[in-house]
């Protein structure tokens, strides 16, 4: 599942980040945000127009990304125990 398509308040573990050219920024500066294999996030809210941005809490911090952004990022939704 994307990121962009999580439902709110729903609990994931990020998977990877695609990368859509060789060297992408883009994808490189996500990860660098902690946007890698194994952490934890959660799509915290939405913007009013266009449901953008969306704010998302990585780990313990929170970043606003747009939906082209958040598309990028792979996750899988946890299970409850």
């Amino acid at each position: 599942m994307r990121l962009s398509d999580l439902p709110r308040r729903i609990a994931a573990i990020v998977e990877h980040v695609e990368d859509r050219a060789p060297n992408d920024p883009i994808a490189r500066r996500l990860r660098e945000l902690g946007f890698v294999q194994g952490e934890p996030v959660e799509v915290m809210a939405a913007g009013p127009l266009g449901a953008e941005p969306l704010l998302v809490q990585v780990g313990f911090t929170r970043f606003a990304l747009r939906r082209s952004e958040a598309e990028r990022v792979r996750v899988q939704v946890e299970v409850a125990a």
